[in-house]
């Protein structure tokens, strides 16, 4: 039985991608690099400072510049280019209906995920949002996780369950021993996530509903 749920917000819960990718491409600008979308959907995931990392390996500098340049644009405009998958905010209000205890753990800054919630009306869904730190050590998913769980008072992760649909999900989970439902309808390949060691994939939101009633013990 599941007890805690943890939800992952980009790719889960948001079809975010164009405004992470338009926020990547502005950033990019600056240095007069030009990348289509099909190449910064790696964007949508991992934290900033690892994919400007992968583009200026050698240049801490051109990272830190290459991130404020991103959150110029994504914080007034590129947060907001998204869209709920269908029938997910349905299912969260529902979960929280049925007395399941929901906990956003997103890589996304923290401040922008609150955000986000507020814009669709799904605050109320979770009793704790654990995201990154815009300037901190916390910005890595079991980082993010291990924050998720104090604030929940979760310390058995035989009743914790993330949900997510990148690989960072579905690692960060087994790095605290607490299992992952992965999701195929985000931006996670079938291929990554059972690379990752994914043991349960769901295609649909529908498909997700049930395997977490069931997991629960409520038949749904």
């Amino acid at each position: 039985m599941k007890k805690h749920i943890f939800f992952d917000l980009d790719g889960t819960i948001t079809d975010s991608k164009a405004g992470i990718v338009r926020a990547a491409q502005y950033a990019l600008q600056a240095f007069r690099i030009s990348m289509t979308e099909e190449e910064l959907l790696p964007f949508i995931g991992p934290p900033l400072q690892d994919s400007f990392g992968k583009i200026f390996p050698h240049s801490p500098e051109k990272v830190e510049l290459a991130k404020q340049k991103y959150r110029e644009y994504y914080t007034e405009t590129g947060i907001f280019e998204c869209q709920l998958y269908e029938g997910i905010a349905a299912l969260l209000r529902e979960l929280c209906r049925t007395g399941h205890r929901l906990c956003l753990a997103t890589s996304k800054p923290e401040v922008f995920a609150l955000r986000i919630l507020e814009h669709f009306s799904l605050s109320d869904c979770f009793l704790h949002v654990a995201g990154a730190e815009l300037s901190g050590p916390r910005n890595s998913k079991p980082d993010v996780l291990r924050h998720a769980c104090a604030l929940c008072g979760a310390d058995d992760m035989q009743y914790c369950l993330m949900v997510g649909d990148r690989k960072y999900d579905v690692c960060g989970a087994h790095e605290l021993g607490m299992d992952c439902a992965a999701v195929l309808y985000g931006y996670g390949s079938r291929r990554e996530l059972e690379e990752a060691g994914a043991k349960w994939m769901y295609e649909t939101v529908e498909d997700l509903r049930r395997a977490l009633f069931f997991w629960s013990g409520i038949a749904r």
